[in-house]
């Protein structure tokens, strides 16, 4: 931890150049060594499942004991991850349970298929170098909504979107293009997806092109070639549609519109520390900006 090495070489470097070195401010190390001194108290198990219901109901049961302990210590609660399991398993609270969707995939088609550059390189080291994408759909009383997302790798981060009540070729061009706007990447961009005949068009090939992309493609029935996207619709389908019913397409989409906000700015995400993509690329982009200075 940075502040431990602060006190440990306080006496050989002045502390203003210690935090100037490993980019923290002077007064937060000094506010951490007047934590330290205070002493710790310990909250009951009665205010500490206030607290684990609240962070429960706010991830809309999402959370299992894991991200509810992280959310904790988020939020300064100081105690053990065990405490906490036990405590939920205790009263009954956990994440919602697990179910098996099919795919979407319609890979019977004559088009062309390109070559699978990812090949399971799932840890780009920068924004906007990789991209995957992938297709999946809700039921609904009114029929079948098609959802596709644009993930970038790096904070895994959902860059674009678009909802359907079909699985044509637009839906995958209006996410791509919606992704582009937000983002702007430099050319030789990455986008990766499985061999889907929406993917595989002409018009959606030509638009990769327009901007400068490539095009890489998953194994033919080989989910694992995609397996952060497989991941994304498994905790929303899990995480927060599994035993609602939808009336409307607009109900459903408004639900799922939310989550996507929740999942962007405040879902602990086990594969970044326990921090959301957007905490995760902010801090990136802040470390890139000190190395610079």
């Amino acid at each position: 931890m940075k502040y431990a090495w602060i006190e440990r070489n306080r006496e050989h470097f002045p502390v203003s150049l210690c935090c100037q070195m490993l980019g923290v401010s002077p007064s937060g190390y000094h506010e951490h060594k007047i934590r330290l001194a205070k002493p710790r108290r310990t909250i009951s198990d009665d205010a500490l499942l206030v607290h684990v219901r609240a962070i429960h109901a706010q991830s809309r049961a999402e959370y299992g004991w894991p991200r509810v302990w992280k959310q904790l210590l988020a939020r300064g609660i100081g105690v053990g991850k065990e405490r906490v399991r036990k405590l939920m398993k205790l009263h009954g609270i956990r994440a919602r349970g697990k179910r098996k969707f099919k795919a979407t995939t319609d890979s019977a088609h004559g088009l062309p298929v390109a070559e699978n550059l990812l090949n399971r390189e799932f840890s780009p080291a920068a924004p906007n170098r990789v991209w995957t994408s992938d297709i999946t759909y809700v039921a609904t009383d009114e029929g079948w909504l098609y959802l596709v997302a644009v993930i970038d790798l790096f904070s895994r981060e959902v860059v674009g979107w678009s909802m359907q009540p079909h699985m044509r070729r637009e839906m995958v061009i209006d996410a791509l293009r919606m992704a582009w706007f937000r983002r702007r990447p430099e050319a030789g961009l990455i986008f990766h997806s499985d061999r889907g005949s929406q993917y595989c068009s002409g018009d959606f090939q030509a638009e990769l092109a327009k901007y400068g992309m490539r095009s890489s493609m998953s194994r033919k029935g080989n989910c694992w070639d995609n397996a952060p996207t497989e991941s994304l619709w498994g905790s929303l389908k899990v995480g927060r549609l599994h035993g609602q019913r939808f009336a409307t397409r607009r109900a459903a989409m408004d639900e799922i519109v939310d989550w996507l906000t929740f999942y962007n700015h405040r879902r602990l995400h086990s594969s970044l520390g326990y921090v959301s993509p957007m905490q995760f690329e902010r801090a990136w982009l802040a470390a890139q900006k000190r190395q610079a200075a």
